[in-house]
């Protein structure tokens, strides 16, 4: 069954004092583009988190939101820069002595200066296990994402089914008007060319050639056989798992042509009117199929 490209998984998972929460969005793209914000320190995972939204999905344009808590626990995110701290005690004290200053240096003199705190070292294994929480709450968010659009997918499938049933039917009644316009037109020319002519110039012979001509130029055959192949190919396609958007896309292009040369060569007021009733629904299938992954 097809998928739609359009839809939204969520995901949490918890493990190592570490929740991470990953919200992902799907629209529909010819092709497959991925943007993901995450925190600066799991940069270095980006490329993975999109192969495994490459391995998922066929098409389609996501934006990933990815965010990461991290329980308090006994250490501290800073840490004391002790050269930096010795640096400033140092030069305090040249400057107490140097302005004759009698009071001595104090500890909240130090730490008005920024820099003898610095952001403590994250250890590598730590970001490894962010980077594991992550996959696993992507995993869930892909996995609701891709049920999504399976469902949404099944909404579209039974349009465009109701919409292809509704083109067949057209095109029987376009193969029942057919013949008729057929012997109407030769009617007509006969008896246009004996209005003209009258019956001692008529030769039948040309007269039967001139109407094999016209019969040929009239006949719908061909562009009804080949209108209903393209409607059983739109047919299987829609029930295949794969993603068969592109070829959806081929095949409608292929089943406008075919009703488009139907309607130039009507001649006729009724099968017009199927022609024109035809293309609104290709035209209606051509936009749902622009969702199609």
């Amino acid at each position: 069954m097809i998928a739609s490209m359009t839809g939204f998984g969520r995901g949490t998972a918890h493990a190592h004092n570490i929740t991470a929460t990953v919200e992902m969005r799907s629209v529909n793209n010819r092709f497959i583009d991925i943007s993901v914000r995450m925190p600066s320190r799991l940069i270095a995972y980006e490329t993975e988190i999109q192969n495994r939204l490459k391995k998922a999905f066929e098409r389609g344009r996501f934006t990933v939101q990815i965010q990461v808590e991290q329980a308090a626990t006994d250490a501290l995110p800073v840490q004391v820069n002790h050269a930096a701290a010795r640096a400033y005690g140092q030069l305090l004290e040249e400057l107490r002595q140097a302005a004759g200053i009698q009071e001595p240096v104090r500890l909240e003199d130090l730490l008005r200066q920024n820099d003898v705190f610095e952001t403590a070292s994250e250890k590598p294994e730590v970001t490894e296990q962010m980077a594991e929480v992550v996959y696993d709450a992507l995993a869930e968010a892909i996995s609701g994402m891709r049920q999504m659009r399976q469902d949404e997918g099944q909404a579209l499938a039974a349009d465009l089914t109701a919409r292809i049933n509704a083109i067949e039917q057209y095109v029987v009644f376009v193969e029942a008007r057919a013949p008729q316009r057929v012997d109407e037109a030769r009617t007509r020319l006969k008896d246009r060319i004996e209005e003209w002519l009258g019956d001692d110039r008529l030769d039948p012979e040309r007269l039967e050639q001139e109407i094999t001509i016209l019969a040929d130029k009239l006949d719908l055959t061909e562009e009804c056989v080949r209108l209903r192949s393209h409607l059983a190919q739109f047919r299987e396609a829609l029930a295949n798992d794969e993603a068969v958007g592109r070829k959806l896309n081929f095949l409608v292009q292929e089943i406008h042509r075919e009703v488009n040369t139907i309607g130039s060569k009507a001649n006729d007021a009724e099968v017009g009117r199927y022609a024109i009733e035809m293309k609104e629904e290709v035209e209606k299938i051509r936009e749902q199929v622009q969702n199609v992954e």
